[in-house]
């Protein structure tokens, strides 16, 4: 299991939040496009529906430390399933 820098261990959702937070890094620098599309296309097309329902549900409830593009991201998801 991987160690945060003081040596204890990530849970499962901190990881999970931490991989959304350095995909929405990468595209908060990416011009031309809106980056939480660009975020949003990445969570679909790389993320098993197991990981996206996890990051769902962590937003849904409040998890601190989620990126506003993160969470606009999924806004987008959610509202493309709808459509």
């Amino acid at each position: 299991m991987p160690l945060d820098h003081e040596g204890g261990h990530h849970s499962p959702q901190e990881r999970l939040v931490h991989m959304a937070n350095q995909i929405a890094t990468f595209f908060a620098t990416q011009p031309g496009q809106s980056q939480a599309e660009g975020v949003a296309n990445h969570l679909r097309t790389f993320w098993e529906p197991r990981m996206l329902n996890q990051l769902y549900a962590l937003i849904d409830g409040g998890a601190d430390g989620i990126s506003p593009l993160v969470i606009e991201a999924v806004r987008i998801l959610r509202t493309r399933a709808t459509a």
